[in-house]
């Protein structure tokens, strides 16, 4: 199918070809005539599967139909999602198809200064992309108004609670407008999520492409079982062996991404970090240096990385398998996009075996483990094993062993079993 077929008009059709798209993604092709329709929608979709365009090109069209402004433009379609990377991605989406269309949008997120948001709010804008905690600081601030919303999307529901934003999403359900169209959009679809989109959609359609628990079956992975103590060592020595230009590094916590950075720089590997403690200057500007190829490697946490989208990338590397088994399918998602190859390696060390079985338990196969290279777990495992043996007696603090009492000492103690003791001072025994 081609996008002309959807019933596209024009002008965006012009901008979708200037971006060298010329076929819709599945999820695409569904949701397209769905929310072109005016039906709300619950979309289960996974990073990579052309989810952004799937809600950004009807919206555009819809509200393209009714252009005629008198004064302030009005904000007419909300778009909440949790992380400031995504949010600029959605407003870089927007603004690519969106370019013939006549329509204003921007986006706001926390980390930097309000000045330069409030000041395009002020100017009017129709499609306002927004992380949950600014959107509601500038709502008290009276910069932002909700009650003209004819289209609400809440985009990566599941991330959104991860991150605690339930009771902040509630709040700006309220501000807005009963009539209006929704749009949900969620990687995965557990029991809160559904009980979520309940309080949101009303009769909606379903579109689920890519369910979370598949993996592309274009991606190329494996497992390395290593020493915590060793990760770095073999990180090292696959980023000299292949020939990645783009490599996307996963850490479960924002130290150690740091770390695995700092360690990669001692060993001349450019890289950088990008988590929740980087300021949004410093974010942004890793991410653009990274997707220029000034940086070969990226060290990233979950939570940072959902705004990544890079179509290029060649590799990711889990340096730590994360707690949480779709993590894991996000994680991968991130290579072998648009047609291309990709490829996913994993480390597992001793204490997250665990997790390396509910990942495999929940996409329904073994993933490949690489034999003979130089940091073997197996040893790592018998260090294990002899810490947990107990040493001899006579090594333990203490000094040496007791030796067994005589025959005269055993009888002398149960001669004198049950006998009061004189402690030499008063009546006490």
């Amino acid at each position: 199918m081609q996008f002309s077929e959807l019933n596209i008009i024009d002008p965006i059709l012009k901008a979708i070809e200037e971006e060298g798209y010329t076929s819709p993604t599945p999820i695409q092709e569904q949701a397209i005539p769905l929310v072109l329709a005016g039906n709300d929608l619950m979309g289960c979709a996974q990073t990579g599967t052309g989810k952004t365009a799937a809600f950004s090109i009807p919206i555009i069209q819809l509200l393209s139909k009714n252009k005629e402004f008198k004064g302030k433009r009005k904000i007419r379609t909300l778009i909440v999602t949790p992380t400031r990377e995504l949010a600029i991605q959605i407003q870089d989406s927007l603004k690519a198809y969106g370019r013939h269309a006549g329509l204003n949008s921007t986006v706001i997120f926390g980390g930097v200064n309000q000045n330069k948001q409030t000041g395009a709010l002020q100017n009017g804008v129709d499609i306002l992309v927004a992380t949950p905690g600014r959107l509601l600081d500038l709502m008290m601030q009276g910069f932002v108004s909700l009650r003209d919303v004819e289209i609400f999307v809440l985009d990566e529901a599941d991330r959104m609670l991860d991150m605690g934003f339930i009771h902040d999403v509630h709040k700006i359900i309220r501000a807005l407008p009963d009539e209006r169209q929704n749009l949900f959009f969620s990687a995965t679809m557990a029991p809160e999520i559904l009980k979520l989109a309940g309080t949101i959609l009303k009769d909606p359609e379903r579109v689920e492409v890519t369910p979370v628990s598949s993996t592309a079956e274009i991606i190329k992975q494996s497992l390395y079982f290593v020493d915590k103590n060793n990760k770095n060592a073999l990180l090292t020595d696959i980023l000299n062996d292949v020939d990645a230009s783009s490599v996307l590094v996963f850490t479960r916590t924002k130290h150690g991404a740091d770390k695995v950075v700092r360690h990669l720089s001692k060993n001349g590997i450019k890289s950088d970090a990008i988590h929740g403690n980087k300021s949004q200057n410093n974010r942004q500007r890793a991410l653009s240096n990274f997707k220029d190829k000034t940086i070969r490697v990226l060290v990233a946490t979950d939570i940072a990385a959902r705004g990544i989208d890079v179509e290029e990338m060649e590799m990711v590397i889990n340096f730590e398998l994360p707690n949480i088994s779709e993590t894991y399918v996000h994680r991968i998602g991130r290579t072998g996009r648009a047609g291309n190859k990709g490829t996913a390696i994993s480390f597992c060390d001793f204490e997250e075996k665990a997790y390396l079985k509910d990942i495999e338990k929940l996409i329904h196969q073994t993933i490949p483990v690489v034999e003979g290279h130089p940091y073997p777990m197996e040893n790592f495992e018998i260090v294990k094993k002899e810490q947990r043996q107990r040493p001899p007696r006579e090594n333990r603090a203490g000094g040496q062993k007791k030796p067994k009492p005589t025959v005269e000492q055993k009888q002398a103690s149960a001669k004198n079993k049950g006998k009061k003791t004189w402690f030499g001072k008063g009546d006490r025994y």
